[in-house]
């Protein structure tokens, strides 16, 4: 079991760290809906617009991409990692 979690974890790294760059810059059907139907011109920039990972590159430099993604896959573990031990059946042992 231990293995499959090391697994998972290295591989979430490589896809976070590696194909993140692969990702493509075109807007989803959803952004493309809200452009099309004019409601993007109401839209309001969100509190974390100027946060360390906004737009998913840290900084706002595009080339720290992957490293942004390799960050949120280390927050996102270590997050999952504390609630999963913090809420654990206790055993009696």
């Amino acid at each position: 079991m231990k293995k499959f979690f090391i697994g998972f974890a290295l591989v979430s790294l490589l896809i976070a760290g590696v194909l993140s760059y692969f990702a493509s810059g075109d807007p989803d059907g959803l952004d493309k809906t809200v452009e099309d139907t004019g409601i993007a011109e109401h839209a309001q920039e969100h509190p974390f617009a100027g946060s360390t990972f906004a737009d998913y590159a840290l900084g706002g430099d595009d080339k720290f991409t992957g490293l942004a993604g390799v960050l949120g896959v280390i927050v996102v573990l270590a997050v999952s990692f504390g609630l999963f031990w913090f809420l654990r059946k206790k055993s009696d042992a």
